[in-house]
């Protein structure tokens, strides 16, 4: 099969087969308007869809199900949908495992391995990352009945035992077990609600192993049950006991929105609570010293975004390590030694921290723009990650900050993970659109790093692809970059089928990573995929944030919309052509583009998205996220977003694109009920004639935990779906 080629005459046939999916297509269930009228600040705002918020309700159920009915009448029938289901599962069957989550303890190499053999990533074991035959499971979801996962672990010092966080169905409401690695027994041990999509959950042992202090939700009777997924607190458990009897350790004075993160020093004589006020930015930090004693370290106003333990200068002792961004938005590294809390002066000021590594110039060149985005204290090394607009730059630097000898990185690049291996090396994980990603192990001595055996192949190869980064205008002259990936020698015609994505918020930055065996059909069909940086993330440090946030968050839209117009205006493709994809932040993102600008897009793919911004902070992670998007009590903040709330502003008799939203029914992070609300409004208000379909998986949550099948049953739709919409033949590849 070959890659589209004289596009005229073959998408007018093409469409032919469009109409008959779309005409075979029933009508939606029916939803009637029941208005609820709501008052904020001072302006009255209707509701004909609040009913479908209550899923104990069984007529949501019934309607749902009659929903998701129609939506596999659609799918099911799409002339692609079976070749594109069997050639995901053959490439994933052909590709290697994956290893993430990787963690070194007492000369130990722990890591979460992802199997296209399996359905769930298993926990396991390796003497190094160059000898994957020393590969030992210890802990395997799926021999234990009800569709679990690992949300996260933390192994013991000594590597004796290994705590996990453990859910089901991508719920992420997890419940703690331990892990004999030796024997990979599990201990009598279960600490339920370590773990919950609002506040997430952490843990961190004692230095004995005697047992662990870890993130508690309220038990009980302790609040009342809408205080059930808030006021995160530190607790210990001690192994073998009852969890009823585990201790107060820290937090009643935190925020009821608090999310809690626990690391001890390599020593085990010191306790360090991040706590995050909400999903905005801000970090507050606490010490605790060997005889349980407290001190604060950071506060929300002071702009640290991230501490951890490392050596002193001179190598002998303690220091803590802090990411500041006060009066340095793209980031500074600070050092403070850690000091005995029995003392009666304050243990910590920051006025008397010392700058290790100063923020980036800030220069007209790219690279002046770097921001700070990670860093790793080893033993006489202090290893920074930058990123630069989404792709990452690596500086290694001495216990003074002078500079050492760093590895390079290959071209449009990204290092999504720093693991310290003792005496000073470390692993990179890194990742390019075009290959397999791949762990690397930097030599401290020399600098200079290499490619372990921790590393993936694929089927697919990108050979005949490549990367063009440019950049779009947006509305008030910001220059966002647009990652292109294009095969070579495509024509700028107007006709190419292309997907654009972004996220922009929380300080989430999009950078490169591979394509994997899901895009390459894509391109071998002639299609383009693009990836914009856009505000809201940190691509080029807080200020890049800020200007995304809160009242600002209309800029991300105005990128957004910006970039696919450029690659409209530079013959990329036309609106005729041209698809965007998002999920959770990113599918608001979804929801604002296509409802400012419906005349842009053809297709909208858009998971477990927010589109009533008016009601997200009645649910308990919406109310965590009113430091990023703010809350209806503030006069402007409400103002804000009643502009840009996407259900809000579908209109009636509106030519929308198709649209495909897929959600899950476990899904704590983002109520499902938004995309319930949201395809309803839609699908009454709509005269394109364009599917509009509600996807709901019973097994699923925000995405987390999804089994491998319902993974590619999820990607074959949402595939089938966009070469259906986009008027593309899908066929054996022709090169």
């Amino acid at each position: 099969m070959k890659a589209l080629s004289r596009r005229t005459c073959l998408l007018a046939s093409l469409f032919a087969l469009c109409a008959f999916a779309q005409n075979s297509l029933p009508a939606p269930p029916d939803t009637p308007k029941r208005p609820v009228v709501d008052e904020y600040q001072g302006t009255s705002v209707r509701d004909d869809y609040r009913w479908l918020e209550n899923w104990d309700d069984p007529a949501v159920k019934q309607w749902s199900a009659a929903q998701n009915a129609r939506t596999r009448q659609y799918l099911d029938q799409l002339p692609s949908r079976a070749a594109i289901r069997g050639r995901l599962k053959e490439l994933t069957a052909q590709s290697s495992p994956s290893y993430y989550d990787v963690q070194f303890r007492a000369g130990t190499l722990f890591a979460m391995k992802s199997d296209p053999k399996r359905q769930h990533a298993v926990l396991a074991t390796l003497r190094s990352a160059d000898d994957p035959a020393s590969e030992r499971v210890i802990f395997d979801p799926s021999s234990a009945p009800g569709n679990l996962a690992v949300d996260y672990y933390v192994p013991s010092f000594g590597a004796k035992y290994v705590a996990l966080a453990v859910s089901q169905n991508g719920s992420e409401d997890s419940f703690g077990r331990v892990i004999d690695v030796a024997s990979g027994k599990e201990l009598t041990d279960v600490v339920p609600r370590v773990n919950f999509a609002t506040g997430g959950g952490s843990i961190a042992w004692k230095a004995d192993s005697s047992g662990f202090y870890y993130t508690r939700y309220p038990q009980g009777n302790e609040r009342p049950p809408e205080d059930a997924n808030f006021y995160q607190q530190i607790y210990f458990h001690k192994l073998g006991t009852d969890a009823a009897q585990d201790v107060y350790v820290l937090g009643k004075d935190f925020p009821r929105i608090a999310e809690v993160r626990l690391q001890t020093s390599d020593d085990g004589r010191w306790l360090l609570a991040s706590v995050a006020n909400g999903d905005g930015g801000q970090f507050a930090h606490y010490v605790m010293d060997s005889d349980g004693g407290w001190a604060d370290v950071t506060h929300f106003e002071d702009a640290v975004v991230s501490v951890k333990f490392g050596p002193s200068e001179r190598g002998s002792g303690n220091a803590l390590y802090l990411l500041s961004r006060k009066s340095a938005p793209r980031g500074q590294i600070l050092r403070m030694p850690l000091k005995s809390l029995t003392l009666k002066e304050p243990p910590f000021d920051l006025a008397h921290a010392e700058v290790v590594v100063p923020q980036s110039s800030g220069g007209p060149e790219e690279s002046d723009r770097a921001s700070i985005e990670d860093f790793l204290p080893t033993w006489g090394h202090l290893y920074v990650l930058d990123i630069i607009g989404g792709p990452s730059r690596l500086r290694v630097f001495d216990g003074k900050g002078q500079a050492l000898p760093a590895p390079g990185l290959p071209p449009v690049s990204a290092v999504d993970s720093l693991v310290n291996l003792g005496g000073g090396d470390a692993l990179l994980h890194i990742a390019t659109y075009l290959q397999p990603p791949a762990w690397y192990q930097v030599d401290a001595s020399s600098g200079k790093s290499k490619r372990t055996a921790l590393v993936e192949t694929s089927p697919v190869n990108y050979d005949d692809a490549e990367v063009v980064r440019e950049f779009a205008t947006s509305k008030d002259g910001t220059r966002v970059p647009v990652n292109i990936i294009r095969r070579k020698g495509t024509r700028l015609d107007d006709a190419n089928p292309t997907i654009l994505t972004a996220y922009g918020g929380y300080d989430i930055s999009t950078k490169p990573g591979f394509l994997g065996e899901e895009w390459r059909p894509w391109l071998d069909q002639g299609g383009i995929f693009a990836e914009a940086n856009i505000r809201g993330g940190g691509e080029y440090g807080e200020d890049w944030h800020a200007a995304g946030k809160l009242t600002h968050k209309q800029n991300v839209f105005d990128d957004f919309i910006a970039s696919a117009q450029y690659l409209i205006d530079k013959h990329y493709s036309s609106p005729e052509h041209l698809a965007i994809i998002g999920g959770s932040n990113g599918g608001l993102l979804m929801g604002a583009a296509f409802t400012q600008r419906p005349d842009l897009f053809r297709a909208v793919v858009s998971y477990v998205g927010i589109y009533d911004m008016l009601r997200v902070e009645i649910d308990p992670n919406g109310q965590f996220n009113t430091t990023e998007f703010g809350t209806v009590k503030d006069q402007e903040q409400f103002k804000a977003l009643y502009g840009y709330s996407p259900y809000r502003h579908v209109k009636d008799g509106t030519a929308y694109p198709a649209i495909l939203m897929p959600t899950g029914e476990n899904d704590h992070r983002v109520n499902p009920m938004q995309s319930r609300k949201m395809i309803a409004r839609l699908q009454a208000a709509d005269r394109s004639g364009h599917p509009i379909l509600l996807r709901t998986s019973s097994t699923a949550g925000h995405g987390f935990g999804t089994a491998l099948d319902e993974r590619i049953e999820e990607e074959a739709d949402v595939y089938s779906f966009l070469f259906d919409q986009l008027g593309m033949r899908y066929g054996p590849a022709n090169h």
